[in-house]
């Protein structure tokens, strides 16, 4: 039977990915800050779906997450979905802090701790929700777009690493723009997609361990076209809200 943790279940993307998992025979691993939306996707098989309080920006995290590790017995695929993010226009230091706490320091300190644990035991896939905000410098959410420049150059860091080390351990880096999951309130979004769409879209990507997947071909191509465009043109654009 295939092993997977799931970090970030409770809700959204998490939840959806863990949910198909479940559906799909795996024994899984959920862990969130709040386990009660947990609830539902234990009672879908009971006898191989376990639960762990992982708060990722606490500095002792990776205890509780050694220990759900160790109630799976081995793993397969560590799925990271945890992660916020926040339009700040002035720069509320609160806001920004929480935002590099979450998406930089405490992504790094779980997938660290993960890659370390499958180095030891023969590998494994390591798969990550990052976005298309990482391709360049957003100005109304300027922590959340540089933070997932991080997660994008860190994985290909780390992909680089197991193959210098000669490890079995995949990588795949997925680029959702915008989905329809409660991170997004108040604003009218556009491309917004749904969650099922992304779903499948992402289970086909983990299938076959596919690298970097950016979903669907809208985003494909507005990253593409963002590439493109030169700094003195892109710090006179106006993306997202003022």
């Amino acid at each position: 039977m295939k092993k997977a943790i799931v970090m970030g279940a409770s809700s959204g993307i998490g939840y959806a990915v863990a949910k198909r998992l479940i559906e799909e025979g795996w024994m899984v691993g959920l862990s969130a800050r709040r386990l009660e939306p947990l609830e539902t996707l234990t009672q879908l098989a009971p006898e191989r779906v376990f639960t762990q309080r992982i708060d990722v920006t606490d500095t002792e995290a990776t205890t509780p997450l050694s220990q759900l590790i160790a109630r799976l017995g081995s793993i397969d695929l560590y799925f990271h979905a945890s992660g916020i993010g926040k339009q700040n226009t002035l720069l509320d230091e609160s806001i920004e802090q929480a935002t590099l706490n979450t998406n930089v320091m405490g992504f790094a300190r779980m997938v660290d701790f993960v890659f370390n644990h499958m180095a030891n035991n023969g590998g494994g896939h390591i798969a990550v929700i990052s976005s298309v905000a990482g391709t360049k410098g957003i100005g109304n959410a300027a922590s959340y777009s540089a933070s997932k420049t991080f997660q994008n150059a860190y994985i290909q860091a780390l992909d680089q690493l197991a193959m210098k080390r000669g490890l079995a351990i995949n990588f795949t880096d997925i680029r959702p723009g915008f989905v329809d999951t409660p991170i997004l309130t108040g604003d009218n979004y556009p491309m917004l997609m749904t969650v099922e769409h992304v779903t499948e879209r992402i289970m086909w990507a983990l299938k076959r361990k596919k690298r970097v997947r950016i979903i669907d071909w809208r985003y494909r191509l507005m990253v593409r076209i963002w590439r493109m465009i030169p700094n003195w043109y892109w710090r006179k654009m106006k993306i997202g809200k003022t």
